[in-house]
């Protein structure tokens, strides 16, 4: 009998996609293990051909700043049991959400590529919109913690 395998998906948002390459880095490090737990739904890094759908863990790195983000987020969310925030901008908003501190001179100033890509009022952290079950600090994300989150995802879905 096949084991059962963790079904993930790897989703980014706005940000550097920093933890991202972190994450493919640990890849090469993990993949002969990972490979055998591991069944790797949705990651457009990764693979042409993704699948939204039943997950049991959506990773996602980034802040939002448009309502198609925030869309695509709530889809996520409702197609995972369990959402872990990758790295500060999905943890904090920050630094993405800089913008939110802008005084109106400096407001000004970005205004016309506020409307341009159809950003929000304000750039928002995942938990802002939807449940986030684990953070994982960090820009880029800490290796260290986002493997002892991965870690207890698996015992939790008794994969290990």
């Amino acid at each position: 009998m096949a084991q059962k395998k963790l079904r993930i998906g790897w989703f980014t948002f706005s940000c550097c996609e920093d933890s991202t390459i972190v994450f493919t880095e640990l890849l090469n490090d993990h993949w002969q293990e990972w490979k055998k737990m591991l069944d790797i739904r949705h990651a457009r890094v990764l693979q042409s051909k993704n699948v939204l759908d039943e997950l049991d863990v959506a990773f996602i790195e980034g802040a939002l700043n448009s309502k198609k983000q925030v869309d695509a987020v709530k889809e996520i969310r409702e197609k995972s049991k369990k959402v872990v925030a990758i790295g500060a901008c999905a943890c904090t908003g920050l630094p993405s959400a800089q913008r939110n501190t802008f005084k109106p001179k400096e407001a000004g100033e970005i205004k016309p590529l506020v409307e341009k890509f159809e950003f929000l009022p304000k750039a928002q952290k995942l938990a802002d919109v939807i449940k986030v079950d684990v953070n994982v600090p960090g820009c880029p994300m800490d290796e260290k913690v986002f493997l002892h989150a991965l870690n207890g995802l698996l015992r939790e879905f008794k994969i290990i």
